[in-house]
C-alpha cells in the first residue's frame, strides 16, 4: 500500500455519525475519502441499487437532514451542493461500496474504514463490559452497606438495652 493512500484514523472516525440508532457515513464524506465527486458515488450506487438494501444505505429524511446540518454547524459554503438529502451508508453499505468502486484508492480506503468500524465496535463492547463491572461492584457495595447498617442497628439496640437495665445486684461472697 503506498503512503499517499493512507488516511488518518481520526479523519475517518470524525466522519462516522449516529443516525437512526446506527453508525453511518454520509455519501459526501465517503466521496471525499475515495477522492471522487459525490455525484459519481451516487451514480455508482444508483446503477447498483440492488446491492444496497435499506439496512445498508438510506437517504436522510428532511428532519434528519436539518438536524444533521445543525449538529455539525455548517457554514453557507459548506451547504452548497447539498440540495438533496445525503445517502447514509451503514458499515455493510460501506463494505458494499468496495464492490461498486474499483479504484485502488477506494479499495484501500474501504479497508481503513472497515478497521475503524471494527475499533469503534470494540470500544463500545469494552465500554459495555466496564459498565457491567461497575454495576456489579455497586450491587455488592449496596449489600455491604445494608449489612453494615444492620450491624449498627444491632449495636444501637444492645447499647439501648444496657442503658435501660437496672443495676444488677452482686452475688457471691461478701467481705
Amino acid at each position: 500500500m503506498s503512503q499517499n493512500l493512507i488516511i488518518s484514523e481520526e479523519t475517518i472516525s470524525d466522519k462516522i455519525y449516529f443516525i437512526r440508532n446506527q453508525k453511518v457515513m454520509l455519501d459526501r464524506d465517503l466521496a471525499m475519502l475515495y477522492g471522487i465527486q459525490t455525484k459519481v458515488l451516487k451514480q455508482a450506487v444508483k446503477r447498483n441499487i440492488s446491492r444496497f438494501p435499506d439496512d445498508f444505505m438510506f437517504e436522510l429524511s428532511d428532519a434528519e437532514f436539518s438536524n444533521w446540518r445543525s449538529q455539525i454547524v455548517t457554514s453557507n459554503s459548506d451547504k452548497m451542493g447539498l440540495r438533496y438529502a445525503p445517502m447514509a451508508f451503514t458499515e455493510h453499505g460501506v463494505l458494499m461500496l468496495s464492490s461498486v468502486l474499483n479504484s485502488d484508492k477506494a479499495i484501500q480506503t474501504n479497508i481503513q474504514i472497515m478497521r475503524i468500524f471494527t475499533k469503534v465496535r470494540q470500544m463500545l463492547l469494552d465500554t459495555t463490559d466496564l459498565k457491567i463491572d461497575i454495576m456489579q461492584i455497586q450491587k455488592k457495595l449496596e449489600n455491604h452497606d445494608k449489612n453494615i447498617e444492620l450491624v449498627f442497628s444491632y449495636l444501637d439496640e444492645l447499647t439501648d438495652k444496657k442503658e435501660n437495665t437496672k443495676p444488677r445486684t452482686k452475688i457471691g461472697y461478701k467481705k
